[in-house]
């Protein structure tokens, strides 16, 4: 496997296992080990403003938080559509479009994604070039660095372009070699690499849909596998961009420009099919065209395997119980029944779907697990369906000594309590959620 970034920070890491190389297998570990945890940044430009570029991040590629904003601004023209990795170097570099019109695509630097510097605009040497647009690193798998370009000289006839660095510091780069197959009028066309295939998404100008292409060269020929509205995401969109989740799915993230709404959805088969759009909490409408580098950070949050009980972070005497096989917070005190207190303490334990995360056992050896999204307490049934909905993986909570849980097999969304009630609920950017989803993890009522 191979994504834009994907060699440089596995080498930075020092982790060998290409975690986020392989579909998620029942029992075998995909999210980071103990000790370790993912983290997605995005570089995007905003509604507000095509000459700044502000930087968020997320434990799980759906809750963006700022890092700073506006955090780069360059000397002179646009920072539209920034496309962010980590070098070999340990530096981080972003590429961007410097104007509606012209040849020249944007380079900037930094070590920290908070503090960048411009580095050079460079010139694409392809006569009669009118329109340089949306360009996107893409690392391949022999180590080579490229930059994807959509180049057009009449402004209706954009192509994929194809640069390669010729050097380490990325200082210089070959001219512009065409991706057969793709075009004319495709834009924003962006690469992952599965195995020996290349995988093409890219705007359909025209149709203004996004399609879906494959090669067995990254320069092509690619054959178009999808095309109109095959994923049901919809249109107008453009500005897709894609990362490797924590259980080996893909995330697509795609701008509905028209309507102001930026959303993502997921796939678990090889991009055939995937999940209905979601809206991209807190960011929706607000930044525009970024992309996510996802890297795997010392630190995360890890739990004791024991007999532990979990409380509310919000209610500090309500605690994580099931009562007739569904799941609750409720009050428990040391003058509560046994069976009340049996009922709030849970044996916390590796993961079925995957044991760097982790599921909680509770009397009668059944498990908490989503069914609907509620919350219940189930006996495993054996089934790869069971043992996603009975893994979650620990997230920092909003609180210090806190956890919040993800649920394994829908990412961004997390076990939460609304009306006393454990649902998994997709991500909110509020203080309320946060609070809601976040429980401390106590001594064992029993």
């Amino acid at each position: 496997m191979s994504r834009r970034g994907g060699r440089a920070w596995l080498a930075a890491v020092g982790v060998v296992v290409a975690l986020l190389g392989f579909a998620a297998v029942p029992g075998q570990a995909a999210a980071p080990p103990p000790g370790f945890a993912s983290r997605y940044t995005m570089t995007a430009f905003t509604n507000s403003s095509e000459s700044n570029m502000y930087v968020y991040e997320s434990p799980d590629a759906t809750g963006f938080r700022l890092l700073r904003g506006p955090a780069y601004t360059p000397p002179s023209g646009l920072i539209r559509d920034p496309s962010v990795i980590r070098h070999t170097d340990g530096r981080y570099y972003v590429v961007y479009t410097t104007n509606w019109t012209g040849n020249t695509i944007g380079f900037a630097t930094s070590t920290d994604r908070v503090n960048w510097t411009f580095l050079r605009n460079h010139v694409i040497s392809l006569p009669g070039t009118a329109n340089t647009w949306a360009p996107e690193w893409f690392v391949d798998t022999d180590g080579s660095v490229n930059i994807i370009v959509s180049l057009s000289t009449t402004g209706s006839d954009f192509k994929p372009y194809k640069l390669t660095a010729t050097n380490a510091a990325l200082t210089a780069w070959t001219g512009p070699t065409v991706l057969s197959g793709i075009g004319p009028n495709h834009i924003d066309t962006f690469l992952v690499k599965v195995g020996s295939t290349y995988h093409a998404f890219s705007k359909n100008e025209t149709t203004k849909f996004i399609e879906y292409a494959t090669a067995s060269s990254l320069t092509g020929p690619y054959t178009f596998r999808r095309t109109g509205n095959w994923a049901g995401w919809g249109g107008p969109r453009e500005g897709q961009a894609l990362v490797r989740l924590d259980n080996g799915g893909w995330r697509i993230f795609f701008d509905g420009y028209t309507v102001g709404t930026y959303y993502f959805s997921d796939s678990y088969d090889s991009f055939t099919t995937w999940t209905a759009p979601a809206v991209l909490p807190g960011l929706s409408g607000f930044a525009r065209h970024f992309t996510v580098l996802k890297e795997t950070v010392s630190g995360g949050v890890t739990l004791p395997v024991a007999s532990r009980s979990l409380q509310s972070v919000n209610f500090t005497d309500r605690y994580v119980r099931h009562r007739n096989s569904l799941g609750y917070v409720e009050q428990v005190t040391a003058s509560s029944p046994t069976q009340t207190k049996q009922e709030a303490t849970f044996s916390i334990v590796a993961g079925l779907a995957d044991a760097n995360c982790y599921s909680l056992q509770g009397t009668g050896g059944r498990y908490l697990r989503h069914y609907g999204f509620r919350i219940r307490l189930d006996a495993n049934d054996g089934s790869a369906v069971f043992r996603g909905d009975a893994t979650f993986c620990a997230k920092p909570g909003s609180v210090s000594g806190s956890v919040a849980l993800e649920s394994y097999n829908y990412p961004g969304r997390y076990l939460r309590h609304r009306n006393s009630e454990l649902w998994v609920d997709l991500y909110q950017d509020t203080a309320l959620f946060r609070a809601d989803s976040s429980f401390r993890v106590s001594t064992a009522w029993a």
